[in-house]
């Protein structure tokens, strides 16, 4: 009933007081919840990062231990569950668009339960459009109760009622959840969750809580554990991993994680998402030292501009920023770079733009992910008034993209002629003489062979390059 909802409350999600627990008895099963998934299906639709693709692996797994299996199509699941993302507008509209074509299969199915979870679910104002406005939903919670989905459910499917719990706290750490790996030879891992950055434009301290890490030897265990499962590569996950440990009182304490993940012997070690903020020297020196660490990083720049990083709330200035950026590319051999970049934050103008393709053309970035400024509600960006039309911010993101693509294909291009190492991961659907796979600098390679293993690391000759991957043949 609607006295039992419990709604998120953006105010609460700004605060940063308690201490966090790290629990491993939280999630647990009753004999009803085991057995209430036989005989269904269930489908779960992601949206989003990273984070969301290793949460809803969460979601699968606490399912099937419920004993649901997993649906071909979304038409024909008992349980549909929606994992959000609300980083920017088109994200929330993307999932409204889907939650409306859901209506017909609620029309046909009665019994089918809808749910929504994920970011969106922890802003108010989303919350209650889906409430008012989206009657075929059936079950809302969000990304700090990802463990109660068995009560949920539960209670869901036996009262007929919507269920809605949404927890608008700092967040604990479970580490007794179930997981369904997506993919069987590369792994995500979470190492921390939260953010405690509150970047202007950025809605992510709101709706993943604050920061708070893992401990080391639960990651550990975990890397070992998908090692001995013959996972070949890890990513190490965290909305700033950069800042791991800060909570845990550990000096330089990613470098330290990223030193004893390497020291697993795991094949391939990845991490994102970087805050130039916190990259420190010895996070770039022990990515140099051992070469299971891979030499790609992603550093969001976002803005040229000193002013507009100033108002963006990021706390580094460009000077700062280049700084990290050369001290990489001096220690770290043949390391690829890509960037997040905001064009058309509020009064952004002509020179700031400027400044920005700027600092491009002195990084000439492997890749980017390019965006114009999306306002996102209960942010202090959302409420700047901006001057600039969107004709001028879609002429601008189309220059910078001009640029991205001219430095992805030179980058790519000097890799002609050259033999790299390949993680294969698969062949095409195609064409079975050619497969895909990834460099160690994350450059996407497809390559010719007559047989290659899935999972395999490879030797492949480099004949051509084009904007966004490579051409070869593998190496006998």
């Amino acid at each position: 009933m609607k006295t039992q909802w419990k709604l998120p409350d953006t105010t609460q999600a700004k605060k940063r007081l308690g201490e966090v627990e790290v629990l491993y008895d939280q999630y647990e099963l009753t004999p009803q919840q085991k057995e209430l998934g036989m005989n269904k299906t269930y489908f779960i639709k992601t949206y989003g990062c990273q984070a969301n693709e290793r949460d809803s692996e969460t979601l699968a797994g606490i399912l099937q231990t419920m004993s649901y299996t997993p649906s071909e199509t979304i038409d024909e699941a008992d349980v549909i569950l929606l994992n959000t993302c609300s980083i920017r507008e088109n994200a929330n509209n993307k999932v409204f668009g889907e939650i409306g074509n859901l209506k017909h299969v609620k029309t046909q199915n009665p019994d089918v339960i809808i749910g929504v979870c994920g970011c969106m679910t922890q802003e108010e104002d989303l919350v209650k459009r889906i409430l008012q406005k989206h009657h075929q939903v059936d079950l809302i919670f969000g990304t700090h109760n990802i463990h109660r989905l068995p009560d949920l459910l539960h209670q869901a499917h036996f009262s007929k009622e919507r269920t809605v719990e949404v927890f608008s706290k700092e967040g604990d750490i479970i580490e007794n959840l179930p997981t369904k790996r997506f993919n069987t030879i590369k792994a995500w891992v979470n190492i921390m969750y939260g953010c405690d950055k509150f970047c202007t434009y950025c809605i992510v301290p709101f709706t993943r809580g604050k920061e708070r890490s893992r401990l080391i030897e639960d990651i550990i265990e975990e890397v070992n554990e998908l090692k001995s499962n013959g996972y070949k590569e890890v990513t190490l996950l965290g909305q700033n991993v950069n800042a791991y440990g800060k909570d845990l009182r550990l000096d330089d304490g990613f470098a330290s994680l990223l030193e004893e993940v390497a020291k697993t012997g795991i094949e391939r070690i990845r991490f994102t998402t970087s805050h130039p903020w916190n990259f420190t020297s010895k996070m770039i020196q022990t990515i140099s030292d051992y070469d299971n660490i891979m030499p790609y990083i992603h550093l969001p720049l976002q803005s040229g501009s000193n002013d507009v990083l100033r108002r963006m709330g990021r706390r580094y200035t460009i000077e700062e920023y280049m700084d990290v950026f050369n001290k990489i590319k001096a220690t770290i051999p043949r390391c690829s770079i890509s960037t997040d970049i905001i064009v058309g934050f509020p009064n952004e103008t002509d020179e700031q733009f400027q400044q920005t393709l700027d600092v491009f053309n002195e990084c000439k970035y492997d890749n980017a992910y390019t965006f114009i400024f999306s306002p996102r509600s209960g942010t202090p960006a959302a409420v700047l008034e901006d001057h600039i039309d969107m004709e001028t911010k879609r002429r601008r993101l189309q220059e910078l993209n001009e640029l991205v693509k001219k430095y992805s294909l030179e980058n790519n291009l000097k890799y002609v002629d050259e033999i790299v190492e390949v993680l294969v991961e698969g062949p095409s659907k195609k064409d079975e003489t050619v497969f895909t796979g990834y460099t160690p600098q994350q450059k996407l390679v497809n390559f010719t062979a007559h047989d290659a293993k899935e999972g395999c690391l490879v030797k492949v000759h480099i004949t051509s390059a084009k904007t966004w991957y490579l051409i070869g043949q593998l190496v006998d």
